[in-house]
This record gives C-alpha cells, sequence and structure tokens, in this order.
C-alpha cells in the first residue's frame, strides 16, 4: 500500500530517555493489525507539528517516512515506538521535537519477517533475543504477546546500549516479566542481561555482544547454552552488531533460519 494511503495518528505521549533517545505513543486506527516483530512507515510532515506553528505554511504538505519497529503489544490499544536522534536527519529531527498532540502518518500495511512464526525447525524451546539500542523495540513486543511466554521454556533477552543512561525500557522489561510470570501456567524462565559498552556499571556486562558470545560467558549469565537443536537466536541492531554477532554463532554451530529452518532471524535496524 502506499504511503499516499497514510492514516493520520495522534501523539498520546512522549519520553526522552537521553539526549539521543526517545519514545513516544500514538493512537491506534482501526482495524491496524500487525504481528510482533514486524515494522511499519510513520511519516512527518513538519509544517503541521506544533513545534513549526509559527512558520510559513508551504501550499502541500509534504511527509517525510521513515521505518519504525512497533514496541507495543498487537494487543495494545495504542502504539509506541522507540527512536534515536539522528544528527541532520530530515524525519528524526523533526520527530524529536514532538508534542502529544501532534499528527504523525501510518502506512497501514506492517512489514518484515523478524516474527516468532518464521520458525519451523527446529521447535521452540529456548528463545535468544539479542538488542542493541533501538533495535529492542520488536523484542519488546514479543514480550507482551503472551503467545511467546506459553510457547518457549527458556527466553534470554541481551540489551546493550553505550552508556547506562541509554539503556531504556528497563522497567518495562522488569513489570513483563513479572506481569507474564503470573499470567501464564509454567511461564518460560526469563534472563535479562543487560550491556553497557562504554562505561563500568554494576549488574551489567561489559563486552560487546559477539565477544560475550565467543568467550561464553552470555551463555553462563544465561545459565543455559545456545544449541543448534534448541535454539531460536533473534538479532536487531546496528549492521556492524549483527554482522558480527552472526559470525560468533555461526562458530558456534548454529545457521541462518532460511524457509523456517534454522536458528538465527535478523533484522538491521539502520
Amino acid at each position: 500500500m502506499s504511503d499516499l494511503n497514510a492514516t493520520p495518528i495522534k501523539v498520546l505521549s512522549k519520553t526522552v530517555w537521553s539526549p539521543t533517545l526517545f519514545s513516544f505513543t500514538t493512537t491506534r486506527p482501526d482495524g491496524f493489525r500487525f504481528d510482533a516483530g514486524q515494522f511499519v512507515r510513520l511519516g512527518v510532515a513538519p509544517d503541521e507539528l506544533m513545534v513549526n506553528a509559527d512558520q510559513p505554511k508551504p501550499a502541500i504538505s509534504a511527509k517525510i517516512f521513515r521505518a519504525y519497529s512497533v514496541v507495543s503489544s498487537p494487543y495494545d490499544e495504542h502504539l509506541e515506538f522507540f527512536s534515536v536522534v539522528v544528527p541532520d536527519g530530515a524525519f528524526t529531527s523533526q520527530l524529536q521535537h514532538l508534542q502529544v498532540g501532534d499528527t504523525l502518518y501510518l502506512n497501514p500495511e506492517p512489514f518484515g519477517f523478524l516474527t516468532l512464526a518464521r520458525y519451523q525447525e527446529p521447535a521452540p524451546k529456548d528463545l535468544w533475543l539479542l538488542a542493541t539500542g533501538t533495535g529492542l523495540a520488536p523484542f519488546l513486543s514479543m514480550l507482551g504477546d503472551l503467545d511467546t511466554w506459553q510457547k518457549y521454556d527458556d527466553i534470554v533477552l541481551a540489551y546493550s546500549a553505550r552508556t547506562q543512561a541509554e539503556l531504556a525500557y528497563i522497567d518495562k522489561i522488569q513489570e513483563l516479566q513479572a506481569g507474564f510470570g503470573e499470567l501464564v501456567e509454567n511461564a518460560a524462565r526469563f534472563h535479562f542481561i543487560p550491556i553497557v559498552t562504554r562505561e563500568e556499571v554494576t549488574g551489567c556486562q561489559h563486552d560487546r555482544l559477539p565477544t560475550l558470545i565467543a568467550n561464553g560467558k552470555l551463555e553462563n549469565h544465561a545459565t543455559i547454552s545456545l544449541n543448534p537443536e534448541t535454539s531460536h537466536v533473534m538479532l536487531c541492531g546496528n549492521p556492524q552488531m549483527v554482522d558480527d554477532t552472526k559470525e560468533a554463532l555461526k562458530a558456534k554451530g548454529l545457521t541462518m533460519n532460511r524457509r523456517g529452518v534454522g536458528n538465527i532471524a535478523v533484522e538491521n535496524y539502520w
């Protein structure tokens, strides 16, 4: 579906995590459906934002569209998105000034195959969600889906940021663990491994994800093993992390998921 058919949505809230990271919630159009892990195309018309209210208005409102994974669960009444401020970026330079009540535009067709439905072999047993930065978004959506907690015996979320201030959504991660642990009989055991690479932070790992895989520390902290016969591994984040982590996983015998078969599924979140 073309972006010309995009649906207006309203900003409901905004959270600033750090000078370069923020998230926001919006209304959800009636009938909009997506699978946990998918992304959408969001549009902004800079001349329509409140921050630009005093600027001259063009005859035709031009919209800029970018891809964003959905943070919220497929069952939430609102939509939520997690964004990084790109220096001089045409889109985020406008988006960072969002205010409650601003209008954005949603292409009503979801995209992407970073979903649990892509796995056919091996059968679900242990799920590894490995993220850097805003690549956390699709995994929060999955963790907000009851089916994820029912399907797996163990879920590992390893979330890497440069600084402690950039480790967003920590409270939400803990709430999801507590909430679904109580809702589901025999819910998956949850192992959260926060990583901060540019600061020494108590309770956090310091090395990059590929290093933690290669030296065995990720498995030690998860208390389970990466296993070609049982593990589903999803990667989302900057391309360098994705590429390096894929190679570290392959060195342990894991394979790329193709046509439903294999361990590793990726999304370059750039």
